[in-house]
């Protein structure tokens, strides 16, 4: 691989794992609110939430680019006072991968965080623990594999992201090309060596996330298993 290969993989690699770490917190807030917790119009925001995992990426590209462009209502007003850009800059590539990932994450989270025995929780309580005290305390140890499961998942759907990276960051040489983009464009020009080289490389990552995601749920699979067949 060339430099500039290896420039690219690293920074698909750093800006995938930048964007898993910041869709954590409200990941973590939003499964437990969703797993825990009933209110009108609870099954509108499960709707919405999902709504990346079946729209076209480049449709959910195209709504961040009308938000945080220049023109938009948020990038507009950070251009103006702040004087900052997000779109066609690393940061809306770390926007994008994180506005596809974060329903994967809290997917995975909300399953885990629905496993957990309500009477772990109502001893917690007993014990005075609420709030914030009981999912940190309680329900997020309980859940460890889950939210490790979830997290690999939601960084391997940023390392292949490209639908939505493209439309809102472009696919600019040094700034926003990730292996995604770079794949593409080299398909585009005829370098097929190139290409094969950078999928055999995304392939790699992707295989080794997915299997370290399998290994975090299988022990959830067999208790599944060992309960039906007792039952």
């Amino acid at each position: 691989m060339t430099p500039e290969e290896w420039n690219i993989t690293l920074f698909t690699a750093g800006i995938a794992g930048l964007s898993t770490l910041c869709i954590l917190p409200l990941g973590l807030l939003t499964a437990w609110w969703l797993a825990k917790f009933d209110w009108p119009g609870k099954s509108i925001l499960e709707t919405f939430l999902s709504l990346p995992l079946v729209m076209p990426p480049v449709a959910t590209g195209l709504i961040l680019l009308e938000l945080l462009g220049r023109r938009g209502w948020i990038g507009g007003w950070l251009h103006r006072v702040f004087d900052l850009d997000i779109a066609f800059t690393w940061r809306a590539v770390l926007i994008a991968t994180a506005s596809m990932s974060f329903p994967l994450l809290v997917r995975a989270l909300r399953t885990g965080f629905e496993e957990v025995s309500q009477e772990y929780e109502d001893a917690a309580r007993v014990e005075g623990a609420g709030g914030c005290q009981l999912l940190w305390h309680v329900t997020l140890p309980l859940s460890r594999r889950s939210l490790a499961a979830g997290l690999i998942q939601a960084y391997a759907r940023a390392l292949g992201e490209f639908g939505a990276t493209i439309m809102l960051a472009g696919n600019i040489p040094g700034k926003t090309t990730t292996l995604s983009l770079a794949i593409y464009q080299h398909v585009q020009m005829g370098r097929d060596a190139t290409a094969y080289r950078l999928l055999l490389v995304s392939v790699i990552m992707a295989f080794v996330a997915i299997w370290v995601s399998e290994h975090f749920q299988r022990p959830k699979r067999a208790r599944r298993q060992a309960s039906s067949s007792a039952r």
